[in-house]
């Protein structure tokens, strides 16, 4: 099993950045795919970023060429850096893994393990 913690959460200005990270403890997780979700009030959780395991990326489109998911399985990390945040980024931020691998994708379904969450806010 695996247990995720994210961290690095916080309030932040329109323009500014921030760096969440998801420390993973268990077995194995060099081969999962590494994802980050959010989901703001009222909302369904959507899907943000993944990270394969060959090193494929994908992000959704809201964030692409802001956000950068990246990992570094030595330390059973995963981040999320955040540039130019704006308003609408604002949202609890859920990292997740999949024991799937390549097979995993954008959908909440393909994860099998969730951190609690950390808030993310962007003031204007």
């Amino acid at each position: 099993q695996v247990q995720l913690v994210e961290s690095g959460g916080g309030l932040v200005q329109a323009g500014g950045s921030l760096r969440l990270s998801c420390a993973a403890s268990g077995r194995t997780f060099s081969t999962y795919a590494l994802a980050w979700f959010r989901q703001a009030p009222g909302t369904e959780r959507e899907f943000v970023a993944v990270g394969w395991s060959a090193g494929n990326l994908y992000y959704a489109d809201s964030v692409k060429g802001r956000f950068t998911i990246s990992r570094d399985n030595a330390k059973n990390t995963v981040y999320l850096q955040m540039n130019t945040l704006k308003p609408e980024d604002t949202a609890v931020y859920y990292c997740a893994a999949s024991k799937a691998g390549w097979r995993a994708d954008t959908r909440i379904g393909s994860y099998d393990y969730w951190g609690q969450g950390t808030q993310v806010t962007v003031s204007s």
